[in-house]
């Protein structure tokens, strides 16, 4: 029985490596990841607009602490809910839908199971160890700054949420999680047209959600700044651990290996 179980168990662990040797010779084959030195430089253009996001963020969690709402975020608001294009709307809706619970998950854990399964393993487990930690950071500052949600006799409020609202939580994940398939898709990627699409995929996904979560007047625009400038410090540090752990852990790993004697 032990026998015909081990058996069993080498069958299915061949099976199911099979398809996933055969994708990462395609990935390998195809020359789509570009030497090192490209990737470094790649990164630390990546990494220089971050150097003043986190003293931003500390400024205006300090300002949020005291006051309810800016006059700019209502001004903001209104704005933004006065665009009347039959395409914003939907567009605004589906982006702020793919934020909650529980397709937000759902999308994480595929999206990292692919890149495990292409061979990237570092890139995944360190993807899913920086939205994890990102998202219970988000969840503490908001108990911390205690700042309301918008109300309907200011703005349109589509449907009210009953958390807090410093800092937009949407925002923190898309531009941690999707800032993070960006970063991978720069730095990792040879020019292609598929690149391209995944570059501008990713960036306007990232852009966008924020003004989502204003339309839908669940966020003041200071919460969805605020929320941009921390993910922008969270994925700055996670992009440096990545870098430093890559090497010494995952020198080895099939796609993108790094080592520290390459060139």
């Amino acid at each position: 029985m032990s026998n015909t179980l081990k058996v069993v168990q080498t069958q299915t662990v061949e099976t199911v490596k099979r398809p996933v040797n055969l994708w990462r010779g395609f990935i390998a084959g195809a020359g789509a990841i570009v030497s090192k030195p490209w990737r470094r430089y790649r990164t630390d253009v990546f990494l220089g607009y971050m150097v003043i996001s986190a003293a931003t963020f500390l400024v205006l969690a300090g300002l949020a602490r005291t006051v309810a709402y800016f006059t700019f975020d209502v001004k903001i608001t209104r704005t933004v809910q006065g665009f009347n294009a039959a395409w914003f709307g939907p567009l605004m809706y589906a982006l702020s839908w793919i934020g909650f619970a529980p397709q937000a998950y759902v999308i994480s854990v595929v999206v990292l199971l692919f890149l495990y399964a292409s061979g990237l393993k570092w890139e995944a487990i360190l993807g899913a160890a920086s939205v994890a930690l990102s998202s219970l950071l988000g969840l503490a500052i908001k108990g911390l700054i205690d700042r309301q949600r918008p109300t309907a006799n200011l703005v349109n409020v589509i449907f009210q949420l009953q958390s807090y609202s410093f800092p937009s939580g949407h925002v923190l994940y898309f531009t941690v999680f999707f800032g993070f398939l960006l970063f991978l898709t720069y730095t990792l990627l040879r020019p292609s047209r598929g690149r391209t699409i995944l570059l501008l995929t990713f960036t306007l996904m990232v852009m966008l959600i924020g003004l989502s979560r204003i339309y839908e007047g669940q966020h003041w625009a200071s919460d969805v700044f605020a929320a941009y400038m921390l993910g922008s410090v969270w994925l700055g540090l996670s992009i440096v651990v990545y870098r430093w752990g890559k090497p010494r852990f995952f020198a080895d790993q099939p796609i993108a290996p790094e080592t520290p004697d390459d060139d």
